[in-house]
Formats: structure tokens, sequence, C-alpha cells
């Protein structure tokens, strides 16, 4: 059976622009490699479908970026980030990156296919989670950044939008497109969404991994709540309330959760609760019920079985 993974990733851009490092010794991978099944969604520089290998019936998500776009938005080189950083990850949190190719006008990713959507579209259907299902998000965010800090990986984009659900409602933090894999932890670009900007990015400070424990407190707060804790008609009085840090909660959350989120959402990035604490907080311990899922011993992505079914197509 052929492997996702027997082909490794190489440099997809060159000084000149899209080309391939010389792959003599192993075979490429083409788009008549898959079935193309269902659109799983569509954004400014492409779209993401279902997709089942060939040989092997391995159910995966393709994702599609046209060159052109990414080009004219001067976004090529954040593509190659993203797969470079996303190739070394390997966490049940985190959606897995198999590999990718190329053709003319396109890019595809091959992505592990995440049956249950985004985060962004259940929250809107649900309006705001209970503290079992955000407690369980928390656990499970907090975990995959320890392990993206441990690579010296920031996020730095850390929304609804971009965290995923598998089989069993497990979150899958996805799109590294803004991360940066920094050997010095420490960045000074402004990049990320503007409800969940951390203060010291919007002062344009130097900033570290505590950016994205920042974001885990504005995730927690809209799960419960179902809006971000700063939100403002003007992206301009959003930031003076995230500068300020002015936190209002709700009559009806909970004094834990509370506690929790208010202890993340320090101005101070070295004294907000670091993620080790998070997962270990009481309200975390007592509302999580994360399962975590089985460690399958073989790497070889089309040798394990999905658990997606191929009815999905």
């Amino acid at each position: 059976q052929a492997a996702l993974l027997d082909r490794e990733p190489r440099i997809l851009l060159s000084q000149g622009g899209w080309s391939w490092a010389p792959l003599s010794h192993l075979k490429m991978w083409c788009l008549d490699d898959f079935q193309i099944g269902r659109p799983l969604g569509k954004g400014r520089f492409g779209a993401v479908y279902l997709a089942r290998e060939q040989k092997s019936h391995f159910i995966l998500a393709l994702k599609v970026l046209f060159k052109s776009a990414l080009e004219k938005a001067q976004l090529e080189h954040q593509l190659r980030r993203e797969i470079e950083i996303l190739s070394h990850l390997r966490h049940p949190n985190i959606l897995r990156f198999y590999n990718y190719f190329h053709d003319r006008t396109r890019v595809f990713l091959m992505l592990e296919y995440a049956p249950r959507g985004e985060l962004y579209k259940e929250l809107q259907r649900c309006k705001c989670f209970d503290e079992t299902r955000t407690a369980t998000y928390m656990e499970e965010i907090s975990d995959a950044l320890i392990y993206c800090h441990a690579q010296r990986v920031i996020h730095r984009d850390i929304k609804p939008e971009n965290l995923l659900l598998g089989l069993r409602g497990e979150l899958k933090l996805a799109d590294f497109g803004w991360s940066v894999h920094a050997p010095s932890l420490r960045r000074t670009t402004l990049c990320g969404t503007t409800d969940y900007l951390a203060p010291e990015m919007i002062d344009g400070r130097p900033h570290d991994e505590n950016v994205d424990v920042w974001c885990v407190g504005v995730l927690c707060y809209e799960c419960l709540v179902g809006s971000a804790p700063f939100d403002a008609p003007t992206r301009l009085e959003t930031f003076r309330r995230i500068k300020e840090v002015r936190l209002v909660f709700p009559v009806w959350v909970p004094d834990g959760a509370k506690d929790l989120i208010s202890k993340i959402l320090n101005h101070t990035p070295s004294l907000r609760l670091p993620l080790k604490e998070i997962m270990e907080h009481p309200w975390v311990k007592c509302k999580s019920r994360r399962i975590l899922p089985p460690v399958h011993k073989d790497v070889n992505a089309c040798g394990v079985h999905n658990a997606a079914d191929s009815a999905a197509m």
C-alpha cells in the first residue's frame, strides 16, 4: 500500500518562484492519486475537499491553494513556513499534515480529515458551550500548545476558526500560517485576529509564547459566553479594551471559570497562568472529560484504518 508519509515534504519555494527540490529517488504525489469528494470549506485563497487516496482508500482533507492568489497577497513564504512547521508536529490535538504537491497553478496540502468541522461553526450553532465541553477544550488546547512550545513553535493565531473537531469531538489545532519556529521565542510582527491579540502585540512590543496563553483565556471566555471578552464595535475600541484588560463576566459564568480566565488574561505576559497550570486548574480538573485517542504504533498513515467512514465522500 502507498504511504502518505513515505515521500518526505520538501521546500516548496525557491528564490525564483515555485519549484521542487530534486526528487529523483522519490515518487511525487499528483491529483490523479486521489478521488475528490465534497467541499469541506472555501476561503480567500482556495478550498478544502474531502479526498480518498486511490490505492489505500485513506480518507483525508485536500487543501487546494491558488498560486496566483498567494503571490498577489505575498503569502508564498507564509505557506512555506506553515509546511515546514506542520511537517514536524505530531500530537493528538494538532491537525496532522501528511504531505503536499503542486501543479502549474495550485498547491495541494494533504491534511488529516476532521469529521466534525470547525469549532467556530459549532459555536455559532450552539451559541455557547457548557462547562464540561469548555473545560475539555481548555485541557486539549493547553496540551497541544505545551507540545508546540517545547518544539519552539508559537502559533500566534488561535481562534475558533482555526480549531477543528475530530471524530470523538476532540480539538484539533490547525492553520499554522501565522506561526513561527523561533529559536529565541521572541517576535515583534503584528499578526493574528483582532479579538485574540495580546496587549504586547497591539503595542508592537516583542512577544513570546505567552501570546498563545493569552489566546487560551480569550477562547475559554468565548466558549462559555458566546462572544469574545473585549469585543467592541470598532477595531480601535477593541484594542483599547484589550490593553486595559477590561474584563466583564456575565452573571452565569461559574466562579471556577472566572478564576481561570482572570489568571490567564493578565496584561503582564510572564504573570499569565502557565499552560501546565491551566490543565491542573481545579475547575478544568473537575469539569474536563478529555478522552485520549488510541496510540497507533504504525506511523504509516495509509496502514492505519481511518476513523472517518468512506461513506462521508
